[in-house]
């Protein structure tokens, strides 16, 4: 083995090392995020408009004081607001997956109320009893927070997955 194939060996692992960790870093701030959203409107009885408008302060603030410090330290940070925008292909491919999955769910319950399949009938009236019920039990915060705490869990059990 010559010292290129060292080399290459060697960049290859970091390389690997670095896409295990950004393939964790997403199930992480999104758990991150999701408990933050918990705490807010579950133990606070907040709203979700209240998060919203909470988040945009701090952000609105911590932008502000990082301008004036910037300022005093004379540092110059161009703003281009046409870094910020996103494409017109990039828009339409989210208002696409928005409204296939509107599409989707409604002609799945249409389906389901013509009555024509009997057993996806059942499954949906099984599906939504299942879900009023628990809403009585616990509060759509605390369902919404297990829901995300398991997508966490299946992103990465999947990532190890690949990574093993």
């Amino acid at each position: 083995m010559d010292s290129n194939d060292c080399k290459n060996n060697n960049e290859s692992k970091g390389s690997s090392r670095q896409g295990r960790r950004s393939q964790l870093g997403m199930p992480l701030i999104l758990l991150i995020s999701g408990t933050l959203v918990y705490y807010h409107c579950a133990y606070r009885k907040a709203s979700l408009l209240s998060l919203v408008s909470d988040v945009l302060i701090v952000l609105l603030c911590s932008l502000a004081i990082l301008g004036l410090l910037f300022r005093q330290l004379n540092i110059s940070v161009p703003v281009d607001p046409l870094e910020w925008q996103i494409s017109q292909d990039t828009a339409n491919g989210i208002v696409a997956c928005i409204a296939n999955t509107v599409g989707a769910a409604e002609s799945v319950l249409r389906v389901a109320a013509t009555g024509h399949d009997k057993r996806l009938f059942f499954r949906v009236v099984v599906c939504l009893y299942t879900l009023s019920a628990l809403g009585r039990f616990v509060s759509g915060v605390t369902v919404a927070y297990a829901g995300l705490f398991l997508f966490c869990l299946y992103l990465l059990a999947e990532n190890s997955q690949s990574i093993g």
